[in-house]
């Protein structure tokens, strides 16, 4: 695999019938904390070994952990238990996490291609397509760049094995799993280059090789046509650096489509932040890579909707700059003017993130979004707030807000609701500007971020993720290796695709 690749999808098949006689290197069956094995329908030796490993409690069913046995009636040959847990905690979300732990112990052992025994609770279409994500997300290489001594083998299929069922239906979700892990492996892709590599002129390069043949059309602003149109916010954060800004532009519009909702995902991609002349303390700055997340989850979500569809037009809006210092640097002090009219007096130039959203949000509205769904690494104090397993979710009206939050139950994305008052507004005034870029106190620092992306959004739906914290891992975990996460790229999909039902 060449050293620039972070993924190739393995082929996914669903297989309605005896486990013993799938061709795969490795069979894995869940086994969840009360699974019976008699009940099973396996090979004698697999049921006598998940028997006697019951017998000695070692195998419990606790979640992820791991037996290996060799089975001479099963034509894989190796068998992997794989706890799940509780059965009645088998949901969607724990199906993904076990297809990707099972995808992972496969490459592992040097091996490519694994089947997974879908039964009992997991034989759902939701939790079947769940399977076939999990599998298709254990593909990513995050050692991509590595010349030597690379741990994992590539995975190359996945089959998904049911006794009984629908067959058609259950081929689909698998599928659909298929095209949403893609989609998510593609947002981690571009999240794990290098920003020496990914500068914000080929991030729209990339933008552009995506979606070649599809029915996503790309426009790229450049520098000279984002001062025509007076973006000084994102103009200003980009003039310390000399790779010059970009703001990338997708529309999706089904032929179909009539009046209705119009969708705009809007992706903070700072390529790489150093803070500017605030600059970031040396330690984890090398992670400032990943302050593009937002943007990468837009490009995930339109690889998704390009193949699946949507039923109505959706927009998509990535403002790209590198925030850098240098004597052309904007400083605390200046005051910019953005495109909406609004002046922000600079307080932190590590601030930047909300500054070219609030150009980018202007620009949205202006193209005809009717809703709007911000994603971005916003702010450090999210993250403080809610740790490393939820993203910080605002938005106006709530009933917007909720329609998002439903989506992201559905996607498997774990978002939870922060207040947005009016009683905060005090942190942004400014006595010589309309208001400040970061208020002047460590307390409440998400939420008067949020507040600052308020004001570019007039009357139009609006909801803010803030993925500082989620946006990448920095301890593996048996579904999840350290580094990108490609989170909230599940629910920008899933909003599309079900605009019908809260148009």
């Amino acid at each position: 695999m060449p050293s620039h690749e972070f993924f190739t999808t393995p082929t996914l098949r669903l297989v309605v019938g005896a486990t013993a006689r799938v061709d795969a290197d490795v069979l894995v069956i869940p086994v969840f904390a009360d699974t019976d094995p008699a009940t099973l329908d396996l090979p004698d030796d697999v049921t006598q070994g998940m028997v006697a490993l019951r017998g000695t409690q070692e195998l419990k069913g606790e979640p992820y952990e791991q037996h290996w046995l060799r089975a001479d009636g099963v034509a894989a040959g190796r068998v992997l238990l794989l706890g799940g847990g509780p059965a009645g905690s088998a949901s969607a979300d724990v199906a993904r996490r076990l297809g990707t732990a099972a995808g992972l112990a496969t490459r592992t052992r040097g091996q490519g291609r694994v089947a997974i025994v879908a039964h009992g609770p997991l034989q759902g279409e939701a939790t079947v397509r769940a399977l076939a994500e999990g599998v298709t997300l254990a593909a990513f290489h995050v050692d991509a760049y590595k010349t030597r001594d690379r741990k994992l083998a590539d995975l190359q299929s996945g089959a998904i094995v049911v006794s009984t069922g629908g067959a058609e239906s259950l081929a689909d979700a698998v599928a659909l799993g298929s095209v949403l892990g893609e989609a998510v492996n593609v947002a981690r892709a571009v999240a794990h280059e290098p920003p020496n590599v990914l500068t914000p002129a080929v991030l729209a390069d990339r933008a552009k090789a995506l979606f070649v043949g599809t029915p996503v059309q790309v426009d790229v602003l450049d520098e000279a046509q984002l001062r025509e149109k007076h973006m000084g916010l994102l103009l200003g954060v980009a003039q310390g650096s000399v790779h010059a800004p970009r703001m990338i532009v997708l529309t999706y519009e089904p032929a179909e489509a009539s009046v209705g909702p119009v969708l705009a995902l809007v992706g903070k991609a700072v390529t790489f932040d150093t803070g500017g002349i605030s600059i970031k303390p040396a330690d984890n700055m090398d992670k400032m890579k990943y302050d593009m997340c937002g943007g990468a989850a837009v490009l995930g979500a339109f690889h998704a909707i390009a193949r699946t569809g949507a039923p109505g037009k959706v927009i998509g809006v990535i403002p790209s700059v590198e925030n850098m210092p240098s004597g052309a640097a904007f400083r605390p002090g200046d005051i910019l003017t953005g495109a909406s009219g609004l002046t922000v007096e600079i307080t932190n130039t590590d601030a930047e993130g909300r500054l070219i959203l609030g150009d980018a949000l202007w620009y949205a509205r202006q193209l005809g979004a009717t809703h709007m769904v911000d994603i971005a690494t916003l702010t450090g104090a999210c993250a403080v707030a809610l740790g490393r397993v939820a993203s910080g979710l605002f938005g106006s009206p709530d009933t917007w807000r909720d329609t998002v939050q439903a989506a992201s139950v559905r996607g498997g994305d774990f978002l939870w609701p922060l207040p947005m008052t009016d009683d905060y507004k005090e942190l942004l005034k400014s006595d010589i500007a309309d208001m400040v870029n970061a208020a002047g106190t460590r307390y409440g620092g998400a939420i008067s971020a949020a507040l600052f992306l308020k004001a570019f959004i007039g009357d139009t739906s609006w909801a803010h993720l803030d993925i500082a914290g989620t946006a990448w891992a920095d301890e593996p975990k048996p579904y999840q290796p350290k580094g990108p996460t490609g989170v909230a790229v599940r629910t920008l999909i899933e909003l599309a695709r079900s605009s019908a039902s809260w148009g």
